[in-house]
């Protein structure tokens, strides 16, 4: 699949959503934008102006294969088969900021997880070593934000530290997710999480300019050990189009910078390198070079039209290149994707959805699976993936099925069930149940590979699955205050 193709799939639904609105609803007052409908969060609890949220997300994916070795490929956040997890636990406080105000004002966030899902959003360096259980903490948001009335007539919002990245739809928080399993494109097409800075500059009503500065792909501080695999910067740039026409808005953002870390303290000569990822490695001229030279590039467009108030529309298209890619090509790595959703609100209770996505992994260096609790850890780190240092192998740095066209389609629910919950309990409390099944397809493989249903006589020979499709019946629970 090329990038044309799904450029062109992104035209053609954007011009089927402009063809939708009639000339007089065009010319109307353009309202806020509004958000695909998700889990309902209910009022936060506020402290001296603080506000103080919460919730716990657990639940479990039923699949029909039993897979021997427990996983469900292409999964990240719910890659056990058939077993029940807490996903999340997370507590935050908040200050947040007002930009709506021609006035300075700045705020703070601090967010903690535990739960399955750390495992995957770790910033490198920083508990990703605390623990081998496939229950870990992890710090998802330590930040500070401001707005400046400065330049522009919207003026300027800044935020800095640690934050989940801002590209893509889909987010690591539950209670923002309409389903309970993710992408691909969320999986294996986004970052997690930055360290660094990035603005937001309102331009007009319309326009928003977006560019920040950070340290990678889920890395850290860069003058820490350990914190940042690969020593080198990398930056964010977009653009935010805002009501073209009523409740139709376009988020896109850019990411580059090396992402393939060079081992500090390696010399990059053949008597003392490693080849591979992580490592030095013999360029077309047979020198050894430094993978920090090689950029990842993230491209991302999000366009969200809420048709009507029960109707939301979301297109998601993607396209990733990683310059140096796998060892022995240093041609590059690339895979694109296209994701649509569609969500309608029947009551407060109730809403249904579907999401159908097409993800092709051209050189099979994206779409991986991680059997062991730190594996997706060693791989960002670099440890395991193209060299042969130590005991390295598929169970503690990742698996895959080579290069592969992915589909997912997914349909499900949000129950949202209006409970009486007695007088000692607070308030805010609110749960929200979703069910969904989901049906994923592989084709366009190398000739006898197959990402699905993993048995035991193919987990010996490599963790090498048996099948092309996957079905899941997946149900979870969300606890929120």
């Amino acid at each position: 699949m090329s990038l044309r193709f799904l450029t062109g799939a992104a035209a053609i639904a954007m011009i089927g959503a402009l063809a939708s609105a009639s000339p007089a609803s065009a010319q109307q007052a353009a309202p806020p934008p509004a958000p695909a409908p998700a889990p309902a969060a209910p009022a936060h609890f506020v402290w001296n102006g603080i506000t103080i949220s919460g919730h716990i997300d657990a639940g479990t994916n039923i699949n029909p294969d039993s897979p021997d070795n427990n996983i469900n490929f292409g999964q990240l956040f719910t890659d056990r088969a058939n077993s029940f997890r807490m996903n999340q636990a997370n507590l935050s406080a908040e200050q947040d900021i007002d930009s709506s105000v021609s006035a300075f004002n700045w705020g703070w966030r601090i967010e903690g997880m535990y739960g399955t899902d750390s495992r995957f959003t770790h910033t490198v360096g920083l508990f990703d070593r605390a623990t081998n259980s496939p229950y870990q903490w992890d710090l998802v948001e330590g930040s500070v934000s401001g707005h400046f009335p400065v330049i522009f007539s919207g003026g300027i919002d800044v935020k800095a530290g640690i934050y989940p990245t801002p590209i893509g739809y889909e987010v690591i928080d539950a209670n923002g997710n309409f389903f309970y399993t993710h992408s691909y494109i969320f999986n294996y097409g986004i970052p997690l999480k930055h360290t660094g800075a990035y603005a937001t500059a309102h331009v007009t009503d319309m326009v928003d300019i977006w560019a920040g500065v950070d340290s990678g792909v889920n890395a850290g501080v860069p003058w820490l050990r350990g914190s940042d695999n690969n020593k080198s910067g990398a930056f964010l740039a977009g653009i935010a189009i805002n009501n073209p026409i009523p409740n139709l808005t376009i988020l896109a953002l850019a990411h580059v910078g090396p992402e393939n870390g060079y081992v500090q303290g390696v010399n990059c000569s053949p008597s003392g390198s490693f080849t591979g990822a992580g490592f030095c490695y013999v360029n077309g001229a047979g020198k050894f070079q430094d993978p920090n030279h090689h950029a990842r590039q993230i491209y991302d467009v999000v366009t969200t039209w809420k048709a009507t108030d029960q109707i939301t529309l979301v297109n998601e298209t993607n396209f990733i290149r990683d310059d140096l890619g796998l060892v022995g090509s240093h041609g590059g790595a690339t895979a694109e994707g296209t994701a649509f959703y569609g969500v309608y609100k029947w009551n407060d209770q109730w809403s249904f959805g579907a999401r159908g996505e097409v993800f092709r992994d051209d050189q099979g260096f994206f779409v991986t699976s991680f059997q062991e609790s730190q594996a997706f850890m060693n791989a960002e780190r670099g440890i395991g993936m193209g060299n042969t240092v130590g005991p390295i192998n598929a169970y503690n740095s990742g698996y895959n099925a080579g290069k592969a066209t992915y589909s997912e389609l997914t349909i499900g629910a949000n129950w949202s069930p209006a409970i009486a919950f007695p007088d000692a309990v607070p308030s805010t409390l609110g749960l929200t149940i979703r069910p969904e099944f989901r049906w994923d397809h592989a084709w366009g493989l190398n000739p006898g590979g197959h990402p699905f249903a993993v048995t035991k006589a193919s987990a010996a020979a490599g963790a090498i699955g048996t099948k092309d499709d996957q079905i899941l019946l997946s149900v979870d629970a969300i606890l929120a205050f």
